[in-house]
């Protein structure tokens, strides 16, 4: 699977860190208006604690009540600040899922590669934009909950992600997107290149776009997606979401069956329509699955 927002990880030691959620800062341009501020329609308030699957909680989590989440709060929409609060949709379906385990999730601000070394001493979970793959799952075990990919988006509905030569593309350095997507690209626009504009934030890239200095712009899916909804402006998302992957719920392999208990959360949430709710309150749901697995790196 690809790995995305990785900026180079090559040691096994990285493992752990180098998929998923990138070390994005939460920067604010100016230009553009203000993110989901969470008053959409559905609440988190109708979430309903679920006795059977609350049961199967391990006790030393069970007895404060708490579900202490390890997030890295610099990926919008995923998990980001607003207003000195962490919001985004990994925190309010992992609000969900707590409240389903009779629990209150209590998320800790990290840096992202800290976050799953941590996990069993600070945290109980980790979720911030995890992806799913196999290296992490020989020491971690994961509840997938998402799908990213690779989306594109740009000002013009006709645009062709397929034909890009000779555009200006928007990208942020460093991620998969910049390293590996554009280059492959780029080797099939002989006399006719793309101009590859690179940027320090996802913030910028999306902008440049919106300003008019490129044509596109590419990023993670549910970066994209949530971009899209927020900056307007006759911005849309063209091509289909590529390379896609799971993300997942973090959580140490001597849980016990806390983990059969955040699945069981998580497909309830499926179940009873609370999932596709959060996600298209954040304006991510194309990246919605219908079945929750334990480890399922090798499902997409």
């Amino acid at each position: 699977m690809k790995v995305r927002r990785v900026y180079v990880a090559v040691a096994v030691a990285a493992a752990l860190a180098a998929a998923g959620c990138a070390n994005n800062e939460d920067a604010d341009s100016g230009s553009t208006p203000a993110a989901p501020s969470g008053s959409a329609a559905f609440s988190l308030d109708s979430v309903q604690k679920d006795d059977a699957l609350a049961g199967q909680v391990d006790a030393k989590i069970a007895e404060d009540g708490k579900l202490v989440v390890g997030t890295d709060p610099s990926y919008e929409p995923a998990e980001f600040k607003q207003g000195g609060k962490i919001v985004g949709f990994d925190i309010d379906l992992g609000t969900a899922v707590a409240k389903k385990l009779g629990l209150t999730a209590e998320f800790q601000e990290s840096k992202f590669d800290a976050i799953l070394p941590a996990l069993g001493a600070r945290y109980e979970v980790g979720m911030s934009s995890f992806t799913d793959n196999a290296e992490r799952e020989k020491v971690l075990d994961f509840v997938t909950y998402y799908s990213a990919g690779t989306q594109w988006a740009s000002k013009d509905a006709a645009f062709d992600p397929e034909n890009p030569c000779g555009k200006k593309v928007a990208v942020q350095t460093g991620t998969v997107q910049d390293a590996d997507d554009l280059p492959a690209r780029q080797k099939k626009c002989a006399g006719n290149p793309m101009q590859i504009l690179r940027y320090d934030g996802q913030d910028e890239a999306t902008n440049a776009v919106v300003l008019g200095r490129a044509d596109a712009v590419l990023a993670d899916s549910p970066v994209m997606a949530g971009a899209v909804k927020k900056v307007g402006q006759g911005m849309t998302l063209v091509g289909d979401v590529y390379d896609a992957a799971p993300y997942g719920i973090a959580i140490p392999k001597n849980a016990g069956t806390t983990k059969e208990a955040i699945l069981g959360a998580m497909k309830a949430l499926v179940a009873d329509g609370s999932y596709l709710k959060i996600l298209e309150k954040w304006g991510v749901q194309s990246g919605a699955i219908d079945d929750p697995v334990i480890n399922g790196a090798g499902s997409s």
